[in-house]
């Protein structure tokens, strides 16, 4: 992500450099810091030195349960201890699959990360099967569909 930001940082020094906008060289100064001699057509002036912070969100296409149950079920295949044939949304994960506690854990702290939210101990203690987990995640995302 890091990286991602630093070249459109560099690309958006670059553009301004070729539009005759920056005054100074940027080598002694953050990347951040640009001065302006005039006014950009697609950046307002702003006045010398300026910091400025540009952040930008993805356009990711929005959730529905039908891709939560598809995204759930892909990372519960991709768990080395659960045999993709016995998986199914009804599953449970220690009476069907046999799992035990600290991979419900893992499971857990999986759905995290591909999700992107924590979820509490006491709510990740009920989540038993992957239709379970999908409800939990269609909650939290306010996904009625």
């Amino acid at each position: 992500m890091a990286s991602r930001v630093l070249v459109h940082c560099v690309r958006s020094v670059r553009l301004l450099q070729h539009s005759g906008g920056v005054l100074k060289s940027a080598s002694r100064r953050s990347l951040s810091l640009v001065s302006f001699r005039q006014p950009s057509t697609w950046i307002s002036p702003v006045s010398s030195p300026a910091l400025q912070l540009c952040r930008q969100y993805c356009d990711s296409r929005p959730l529905t349960l039908q891709s939560i149950e598809e995204r759930v079920m892909n990372v519960l295949n991709l768990y080395d201890k659960i045999k993709p044939e016995t998986l199914e949304s009804s599953s449970h994960f220690m009476k069907d699959l046999g799992l035990d506690s600290l991979d419900q854990v893992e499971i857990i702290m999986a759905m995290e990360d591909e999700f992107g939210f924590e979820i509490p101990d006491t709510e990740a203690e009920k989540l038993m099967t992957p239709a379970e987990v999908v409800q939990y995640i269609a909650r939290k995302k306010d996904v009625n569909q």
